[in-house]
C-alpha cells in the first residue's frame, strides 16, 4: 500500500510538473526575449541571454503610449467586470430564488451563449455597434464584452446561489427582508468567492482581447495594449525583442489580479461560502 500511494503521488508530481512547464515555459521565453538582441533571438530563442540588454524595456516605460495603451485596457477591463459582476449576479438570484413560468427556457437560451463562437458574431456585432452610434469608443467594447460574458457568469453565479441555506432566506423573510434587500444585505456579502472566480475570469479575458478592439476602435488614443503591441510590426520587419518586452510588461496586470483572487477561485468553483 505504501509504495502504491508513493507511485500514485509520484505520478501526480510529474504530470503538474509537465502541466506547469507547459504553461510557464512560453511565459519565461516571452519574458527572456525581451532582454536579447535580434541576432540572438535568432540563434537562441529559448536559452538565457548572453546579454541582458534592458533598453527595450527602459524605452517602452518610458513611452506615454504604452502608459496609454494600459490605462485604456484597464479602464475597459475593470468597467466590464462590474457590469458583468452586477447583471449577471441580479439575473442568477432570479433563477436560483424565483420560481417563474418560462424560467427553464430562459436560463436555456441564456446558456446558449457558452456554445456560441465570439468570432461569427463579429460582423453583425459592428453593425450593431455602427447603428447605436457607439464605434470608436469605449463602450463599443464594454457592452459586447459584458454581453458575452454574462452566460458563463450566470451559470458560475446560479450554482452557487443555489447551495445557499434556504433557512437564511426564510428567517429574512419572517422579518420582513424582500427579494431585493436580501440580495444586497445577505447573498452578496456572502459571495466573495464567486464574485472573485467570476471577476477574475471577465478581467482576464477582457485584458487578452484583440478581435473586438481591432474591428470597433479607429483612434489610437483607444487603442488597447493589444493593438498597441502591434506597433511594433513594420511591412518588411517585426521588432521581436520589443514585442516581447511589450507583452512581458502587459501580462503583469492581469497576472496580479490572478494572484491577488486566487484564494477564492477555488472556493468559487468548488462550493458554497456557508453550508446548509
Amino acid at each position: 500500500m505504501k509504495m502504491s500511494a508513493f507511485f500514485a503521488g509520484l505520478g501526480r508530481a510529474v504530470v503538474l510538473m509537465l502541466v506547469s512547464a507547459f504553461v510557464l515555459g512560453p511565459m519565461l521565453v516571452t519574458v527572456l526575449g525581451g532582454f536579447k538582441s535580434a541576432g540572438e533571438l535568432r540563434t537562441n530563442p529559448f536559452g538565457f541571454p548572453q546579454n541582458w540588454q534592458t533598453e527595450f524595456f527602459s524605452s517602452i516605460l518610458s513611452d506615454a503610449t504604452f502608459w496609454r495603451f494600459l490605462g485604456n485596457s484597464l479602464f475597459i477591463s475593470l468597467v466590464s467586470v462590474v457590469l458583468t459582476l452586477i447583471v449577471a449576479a441580479a439575473a442568477a438570484y432570479v433563477f436560483a430564488q424565483i420560481r417563474f413560468f418560462g424560467a427553464r427556457w430562459l436560463q436555456a437560451y441564456l446558456l446558449l451563449g457558452l456554445v456560441f463562437p465570439f468570432a461569427t458574431a463579429i460582423l453583425p456585432l459592428f453593425i450593431k455597434v455602427r447603428d447605436l452610434g457607439l464605434l470608436d469608443s469605449y463602450w463599443a467594447v464594454i457592452l459586447p464584452q459584458t454581453a458575452f460574458g454574462l452566460s458563463l457568469s450566470i451559470l458560475l453565479f446560479k450554482t452557487f446561489f443555489e447551495q445557499l441555506p434556504k433557512e437564511l432566506f426564510e428567517a429574512a423573510w419572517v422579518e420582513g427582508c424582500g427579494y431585493i434587500r436580501f440580495f444586497w444585505r445577505f447573498t452578496l456579502p456572502l459571495s466573495t468567492p464567486i464574485l472573485a472566480t467570476v471577476g477574475t475570469f471577465v478581467f482576464v479575458s477582457s485584458w487578452n482581447n484583440f478581435l473586438l478592439p481591432l474591428v470597433v476602435l479607429n483612434s489610437r488614443e483607444l487603442y488597447t495594449w493589444p493593438l498597441g503591441m502591434m506597433q511594433f510590426r513594420g511591412e518588411y520587419v517585426v521588432e521581436w525583442n520589443r514585442t516581447l518586452a511589450f507583452i512581458t510588461l502587459t501580462i503583469l496586470p492581469s497576472v496580479a489580479f490572478f494572484l491577488a483572487a486566487q484564494k477564492y477561485i477555488v472556493a468559487g468553483l468548488t462550493g458554497g461560502a456557508v453550508k446548509g
